[in-house]
């Protein structure tokens, strides 16, 4: 059996590669792509994305990211982890999660003393909110040319949580 290969997110030619299943998928995919488009112009950072389903390569991107929503917020998201990605741009680790409702999760984590640490939630275009963050948080809107209207949402890590794949 062979493992996939990182996918390398295009940004210019939008693909629903490894989002198919999501009722939302062409918008997901544009705001996959815009994520990767933020971190290219901005850090030159390739965005690569790896299944993230159990058993798949960034099952424990998806499992690292659910056990620090539930010991920060006591919050389960209800949606299955398609996609997940870790990198360190500029002294910053940075997960992402996609799941299958079209929610996008992604944990900024500064790896110095004192840094920045949040977790932030978008969602994807015509997607409804999650019953598990409706009633927790608000949702500002913001336009983009690769997905649509993007509505998201963050919180700032209190605890002590070491980053995957250091």
């Amino acid at each position: 059996m062979s493992v996939p290969a990182p996918h390398v997110v295009d940004f210019r030619d939008v693909s629903t590669v490894g989002l198919e299943s999501s009722p939302v998928a062409d918008a997901l995919a544009g705001l996959r792509a815009n994520e990767a488009r933020y971190f290219h112009t901005k850090f030159g950072h390739a965005f690569t994305t790896e299944p993230a389903a159990p058993g798949e390569p960034g099952a424990d991107l998806a499992e690292w990211v659910a056990a620090l929503l539930a010991s920060e917020r006591d919050l389960v998201i209800g949606s299955r982890p398609l996609e997940a990605t870790t990198f360190v741009v500029e002294s910053t680790s940075w997960t992402y999660v996609f799941y299958e409702s079209g929610l996008s999760v992604n944990v900024l984590h500064g790896l110095e003393d004192g840094s920045k640490r949040a977790v932030g939630f978008k969602l994807s275009d015509g997607m409804e909110v999650p019953a598990e963050l409706a009633d927790r948080f608000k949702f500002a809107r913001q336009r983009s040319k690769l997905a649509g209207t993007i509505r998201g949402s963050f919180f700032v890590i209190k605890g002590s949580h070491t980053p995957p794949r250091l």
